[in-house]
């Protein structure tokens, strides 16, 4: 198996252009102690959380490098990647964490919804290592991951709050009333949020992953120079952000990219950014007034966005609601989100067989 730059277990050099970590501290007393494994999408991330909220270790292996010459995933690319990945990973979260197998109490993985090349990947070698070890296996849903993600640092929300996930493959509000009491207020109706940002940065030439490029952008652009349309869909909590994309196509279109410069790009990304976050202000704000909920969380890549989490505070301000905001590193896809989800499930006794298989969609 070819792993570039590995040498030992000993050596830090493991990937370090690929693997990053995030929010690690080392306990060494627990009561349950999860090994979490996500390979959902384009990261392989392994990581060891105890009593469901603190962190030993937190592993990524970023393939943005690979894929951002075709301006998006390519799955079979991810896929195979994952395979060379998910070893070396997740034996960095158990050498940072200072842990071996024989200390883990079960091993959580993502099973859905994502690439499903991709997520039998960690599927595989998680039940794998379930057999071989006797060790439980937890199955998680890869939204439910993303709510779970604010108690690893807010472990002390109370029920029921909402749940805004807002990420490349998934734009979702929720209703959470406790572990597996989830109801749906509203999804995306075609893209979600962040696909929206990676299809208009790759329609103004920016690279991939378009999400951190156009915030950064939107900070010295003009919000009000393009009037572009939101889609507030009346009477539902959904969401729908292919008109605003075409939007910015027609724009693009009508100003010719090759004479776009720097000032009107930095305009365009201001305007469409304002766009995307006054819909999901405006929706959050409805479902509060409508179900009377005065906690809310959010989620998901697109929760990292610096605009995103400055109205949300506004908001919070404005209303005097409670909101919990993940830190930027625990927006993205990540196995501690599973792992914290998995604790739960554990606790509860909600064991999975040998025979799971992962699902591309699954509804939570």
């Amino acid at each position: 198996m070819h792993m570039e730059g590995y040498k030992d277990r000993n050596t830090l050099s493991v990937m370090r252009n690929e693997i990053k970590e995030s929010n690690s501290s080392l306990i060494t007393h627990h009561s349950e102690l999860i090994l979490g494994i996500d390979t959902s999408c384009d990261d392989t991330s392994a990581a060891l959380v105890a009593d469901g909220n603190k962190i030993l270790s937190n592993i990524i292996s970023s393939q943005s490098d690979i894929h951002k010459k075709y301006g998006g995933i390519v799955p079979e690319l991810a896929s195979r990647r994952h395979i060379e990945m998910v070893w070396p990973v997740v034996d960095e979260a158990l050498n940072r964490a200072g842990v071996s197998f024989a200390d883990i109490d079960a091993i959580a993985v993502c099973h859905g919804p994502g690439l499903i090349g991709s997520l039998l990947v960690g599927c595989g070698f998680a039940k794998a290592i379930a057999y071989a070890k006797k060790i439980p296996l937890v199955a998680v849903n890869h939204l439910e991951g993303h709510i779970f993600s604010v108690f690893l640092e807010h472990s002390d929300i109370e029920f029921p709050f909402l749940s805004l996930i807002a990420s490349g493959g998934h734009t979702s509000l929720y209703i959470v009333n406790g572990l597996g009491q989830y109801i749906e207020l509203g999804r995306t109706r075609d893209d979600a949020a962040g696909e929206a940002y990676d299809k208009v940065a790759k329609l103004l030439g920016l690279g991939y992953p378009g999400g951190p490029i156009i915030d950064e952008l939107a900070q010295e652009g003009n919000p009000k120079a393009y009037e572009f349309p939101r889609a507030y869909v009346p009477e539902s909590f959904d969401f729908s952000f292919s008109g605003l994309k075409t939007a910015v196509k027609l724009e693009v279109q009508k100003s010719e990219l090759q004479t776009l410069d720097s000032k009107l790009i930095k305009d365009i990304a201001a305007s469409f950014q304002l766009a995307v976050v006054d819909v999901l202000v405006r929706k959050v704000e409805w479902a509060i007034v409508k179900k009377g909920i005065r906690r809310v969380t959010l989620s998901g890549g697109v929760s990292a966005n610096s605009e995103l989490r400055k109205r949300f505070a506004e908001m919070a301000k404005e209303r005097e609601i409670e909101l919990f905001l993940p830190s930027i590193s625990l927006c993205t896809d990540n196995a501690a989100m599973i792992a914290a989800a998995g604790c739960h499930h554990f606790k509860a006794g909600d064991i999975a067989g040998i025979d799971l298989n992962p699902k591309a969609y699954l509804p939570l």
